[in-house]
């Protein structure tokens, strides 16, 4: 038996360190599309890793920020197997909003950009490690933690080595926020796709020869009724078109107009068919022309009997504590959707308990820290 109260005791004690960390980790600014900011974090946290001993390496990319990979193996002799912890380095931000909403603690939480989405999941998973290793708590499995540069905006550059990494693991626990003030773990995700419609029709004169033209706003309007009707909400189905642009002034036809589609899904079994409707749109108009680009760029994360599994020995370690955890399903989604269509027992939302993601409201609940680095820690040393 791991003695969980004792390692919730020993991150308690060190609350105040947590809470420095993350101050620290808020300051330095990492947006997505800015490489530089990135590698700077990603430096950060390497040398984080580096300082606990572990075997640390940088994943490079020339234009998006370098993967962070920290490897780390507690026990005696040879590990038993792997586990995976995924996080993301980068956040939605740009550089200059920390100045303007700067990090602070009041009333029991602590406050800015990238606390909650998902700094506050670095600073338990260095704590967890810690505590396992100043209780010297037996461990049979090494952990590789992958910490990437592009999640916020798709994952295109690090699916590869994520999936890579999955393969080579027993299970793989993401350290995304929680869901819910209650702190609730994700064993259900949408998939998540992102599909661009491009209409292109014939300019004219709206008001001498309007008939000599092809209108691309009606065109895509006439598409997005279209799309309208592959929502299904009793199969998890939702198609939206939300940014449109067309047009150029009033008295012209319009020549050309576009719309972002957010697509999202339940089930697995549902992108195949889904991707191949859309792009098989087809004009409405007698001479408009279209081009769909994209489609379904993160599966589903369904829930599965090994990641329930998961769930319920998570829910006994809280129960230990005297914490109780439970369970939700979410329309967003996040690495572990890759890891999970994978067939890789996956345990989402074991990050910070918090609220306002995205926004100047952003927080994490400070009691909380500790008591999901022990939720961690117990995981990585029980399965």
């Amino acid at each position: 038996m791991i003695p969980m109260r004792e390692l919730l005791t020993w991150l308690r004690e060190r609350e105040p360190a947590m809470v420095r960390l993350l101050g620290r980790m808020v300051q330095i600014e990492s947006p997505s599309h800015d490489k530089a900011a990135v590698d700077r974090f990603g430096s950060m946290i390497a040398s984080e890793w580096q300082r606990r001993g572990a075997r640390t390496r940088l994943l490079r990319h020339r234009n998006f920020g370098d993967h962070v990979r920290a490897e780390v193996w507690l026990g005696r002799g040879r590990p038993e197997g792997q586990f995976l912890v995924l996080g993301h380095l980068d956040t939605v931000y740009p550089v200059g909003t920390v100045p303007q909403t700067p990090f602070r603690v009041a009333r029991g939480r602590a406050w800015g950009p990238g606390t909650f989405d998902m700094k506050g999941g670095h600073a338990i998973a260095l704590f967890a490690v810690d505590a396992l290793r100043a209780l010297r708590v037996p461990m049979r499995k090494r952990i590789v933690f992958l910490w990437t540069s592009d999640e916020e905006i798709g994952s295109a550059v690090s699916r590869s080595a994520i999936e890579t990494a999955a393969r080579q693991s027993d299970a793989v626990f993401v350290l995304e926020p929680a869901f819910g003030g209650d702190g609730r773990l994700k064993t259900e995700r949408k998939g998540v796709g992102e599909v661009e419609l491009i209409v292109t029709g014939r300019s004219a004169h709206a008001g001498i020869d309007p008939e000599r033209g092809v209108n691309a706003v009606h065109e895509l309007a006439l598409q997005i009724a279209r799309l309208l009707k592959l929502n299904d909400p009793r199969r998890g189905i939702t198609v939206q078109a939300n940014v449109i642009a067309g047009g150029t002034a009033t008295n012209v036809v319009a020549e050309h107009a576009r719309a972002l589609v957010d697509v999202r899904l339940a089930r697995v079994a549902d992108s195949r068919i889904l991707d191949r409707r859309l792009h098989a749109l087809r004009p409405i108009l007698p001479g408009a022309r279209i081009e769909v680009r994209g489609g379904i760029n993160r599966p589903p994360m369904e829930r599965t009997p090994k990641s329930r599994a998961l769930f319920l020995h998570a829910q006994e370690l809280g129960r230990q504590m005297g914490i109780g955890l439970e369970e939700a399903s979410t329309g967003g989604g996040s690495d572990g959707n890759f890891t999970s269509a994978l067939g890789i027992p996956t345990l989402d939302g074991l990050g910070a308990v918090g609220d306002g993601a995205h926004s100047p409201r952003e927080h994490v609940v400070i009691r909380s820290l500790p008591e999901r680095a022990a939720i961690l820690a117990g995981l990585l040393a029980t399965l």
